[in-house]
């Protein structure tokens, strides 16, 4: 697994303030569709900017909890939501979220489910913070949809395969309806947003997945510094060149209690 430590922090930050997540974000927030008053936990909330772009829509009268399980994030949402009174920054995880029974309109996850070895029992944790008519939204990418243009491609596909083993799902999105379903949700909607990038963009997605790559693949001995030099160098000059392409589909995946 991803270790969530204060430099992992750090590069999520900086990252997710880019372009691409921000647009992933949003997908989240227009699915979830927020209204004034409304009390929402953010779970898996990570650095809290989604959580502070949806106190913004809630208004005074709502709540948004943001609810993480690592320390280090739960400083970085802390601090993205300083100047946010309605906004609680909670110790808790998908499998058990800090709230009474159907007590909550609404629960969005941005990127998190492809991380949870148990996924089913997560889903009914949030149906039962849930009100009857209350919204879930979870945002994951599908990793088989990545493209990613390289000159080594053997050395490309060795990076991939290093970063497939720090998740549990790489096709979650394929496998939620019926997880959904299961789990005593009604499917609302299934919407696709592209994240595409022909320029090595500084704040997007592509940039921000070769620091994690990097670090996760040295942190963990499964490559070494050079060869990952490598990679890093060779994308670079792809981009110099004219010749970088980046592509890969967020899904956002929205039900009914």
């Amino acid at each position: 697994m991803l270790r969530f430590d204060a430099e992992t922090a750090r590069l999520l930050d900086a990252g997710y303030k880019g372009a691409d997540i921000a647009r992933r974000r949003k997908a989240n927030v227009s699915a979830l569709k927020p209204q004034f008053g409304q009390s929402i936990v953010d779970i898996g909330a990570g650095s809290g900017l989604l959580a502070h772009d949806l106190s913004q829509l809630v208004g005074d009268k709502g709540q948004i909890f943001a609810v993480d399980p690592s320390p280090e994030m739960r400083a970085a949402a802390n601090k993205a939501c300083s100047d946010r009174t309605n906004v609680r920054v909670l110790a808790g995880s998908a499998y058990d979220l800090p709230f009474a029974e159907g007590t909550l309109d609404g629960a969005v996850s941005l990127q998190v489910y492809e991380y949870l070895d148990d996924v089913p029992r997560a889903l009914k944790e949030a149906r039962r913070v849930l009100k009857k008519g209350g919204h879930l939204v979870i945002g994951d990418l599908h990793w088989d949809s990545h493209i990613w243009h390289a000159d080594n491609y053997e050395r490309m596909e060795q990076m991939l395969r290093i970063w497939d083993s720090h998740m549990v799902w790489r096709r979650l999105p394929a496998y939620l309806p019926a997880m959904l379903r299961d789990a005593g949700f009604t499917l609302e909607a299934i919407r696709p947003e592209i994240c595409q990038d022909n320029d090595f963009r500084s704040d997007g997605l592509a940039k921000l997945m070769v620091q994690l790559i990097s670090a996760y693949a040295v942190q963990n001995e499964l490559a070494t510094v050079a060869e990952v030099d490598e990679w890093k160098n060779e994308q670079e000059r792809m981009a110099e060149e004219g010749r970088f392409f980046f592509a890969i589909t967020h899904y956002v995946i929205s039900a009914v209690r």
